[in-house]
């Protein structure tokens, strides 16, 4: 009789079926935050549209060098995670774990330039509210683009952390051996949540950063 899978969960006949049912899974719930954000992508575009000057203008204002390393620090995280994925497929256990703490490190990177971001936009009186001052044309509506930035931004963000933290889940399994060749998918799966969460800025670049074509 064949010995029964350590990582098997008692409902699957086999890993291979645990494996596809734990993807489609994860992509479905991936097309949930593509409809998610595509409200507010779609939102953004509309008001872009109707307030172009001053979206401009409010665009201009932003850190364009900052937008531009997060986006190199994110796509290095993407190479970083796809390693850790592939140590555990040649069975390193080792440089499972330290791939995964690149990872990590460079998520907080990340969130480290854009809290130096927010703070900036702070000192400058960019938050909306009472508080808000713009020296652009139409500040009204420069403070629109300003509520849209720091609600994507600020949702990227949290899903940047929540990706952190489910990664620092993942240590003390991997150092403790559980994912190899033969059982390694919710490295993928969070794989997966990383990649999306890096292709969402890559989107945010050019719609907040890049539209003013004055980089600060």
């Amino acid at each position: 009789m064949a010995s029964h899978p350590t990582a098997l969960a008692h409902h699957f006949d086999n890993l291979e079926q645990q494996r596809e049912a734990s993807t489609f899974g994860m992509w479905v719930f991936l097309v949930t935050e593509i409809m998610f954000f595509g409200g507010l992508f779609t939102a953004y575009a509309v008001y872009r549209l109707r307030y172009q000057e001053a979206f401009a203008a409010a665009s201009n204002s932003l850190l364009t060098w900052a937008g531009s390393i997060n986006t190199a620090v994110l796509i290095c995280s993407s190479l970083t995670m796809v390693l850790a994925v592939r140590s555990a497929q040649v069975d390193r256990r080792k440089m499972i774990v330290l791939f995964l703490c690149l990872t990590i490190l460079l998520g907080a990177v990340f969130l480290g330039i854009k809290a130096y971001e927010y703070r900036t936009e702070w000192q400058e009186h960019h938050f909306p509210g009472a508080g808000f001052r713009f020296a652009g044309p139409d500040p009204r509506h420069a403070e629109m683009f300003f509520s849209i930035y720091f609600c994507m931004t600020g949702l990227h963000a949290l899903h940047m952390i929540i990706g952190m933290s489910v990664l620092a889940a993942l240590l003390l399994p991997a150092w403790r051996g559980r994912y190899n060749p033969e059982w390694h998918n919710p490295l993928e799966c969070v794989g997966l949540y990383w990649h999306f969460v890096d292709i969402v800025w890559i989107f945010l670049l050019p719609l907040l950063y890049l539209f003013g074509a004055h980089p600060r």
